[in-house]
Parts: structure tokens; C-alpha cells; sequence
């Protein structure tokens, strides 16, 4: 299977990918990644940007949303969403969407 890392910028559509699925575990009671021989269990923050990765909104959309609940400085949001999103792209825990956006 071919590798599909990103370089995640705020034009990037991240989303998880087919073998990865974020699920709250019942059993930890807290939200975490299940893929092949792999589990990540991500902080609150983290699931909550997670949750935004739907492969139709782009990074930019997604910091913009969170900007926007937290009342915060998109800069520096960004700057924090691009680098966690980038560090799960390149343990290939996200993948950039393949469909064109509607």
C-alpha cells in the first residue's frame, strides 16, 4: 500500500484513515484511535480537533471554529493545530481527504 502522508497545512482536508477509527472506549472511558496493532489515546483537546477532521473542512476551517469557541488567538491556535495534526499525519494517523471538497 502506497504511504499517503501529508505536509499539513491550512489548504489540507485531514481525515483519519480507513484503518484508523476514533472511538470512545468504554472500557478506558476515554476517547482513543484503534488501528491495526495500534492504539492512541489523545487528550480532550485532541479528540476535539480530531472530530473536526472529517475531510471536508480544511485546516484553516477548523482553526477558525476553534478560534472562534474558545475566544482565543487564531494565530496561535493555528500554529498549535498545524504542528498536532502534522505529528499524527506523520505517525500515519491522518491522511488528506481524496475527494474534492463540495
Amino acid at each position: 500500500m502506497a504511504s499517503r502522508h501529508i505536509s499539513v497545512n491550512e489548504q489540507s482536508r485531514p481525515v483519519l484513515p480507513r484503518h484508523a477509527k476514533l472511538r470512545f472506549d468504554e472500557t478506558r472511558q476515554r476517547w482513543v484511535i484503534l488501528a491495526p496493532e495500534r492504539v492512541l489515546a489523545p487528550d480532550d483537546i485532541a479528540v476535539e480537533i480530531l472530530q473536526l477532521c472529517d475531510g471536508t473542512r480544511d485546516v484553516a476551517a477548523i482553526i477558525n471554529a476553534l478560534a472562534a469557541n474558545y475566544t482565543a488567538d487564531r494565530a496561535e491556535i493555528g500554529a498549535d493545530v498545524v504542528a498536532m495534526l502534522q505529528d499524527l499525519a506523520d505517525k500515519g494517523f491522518l491522511t488528506e481527504a481524496r475527494e474534492a471538497a463540495p
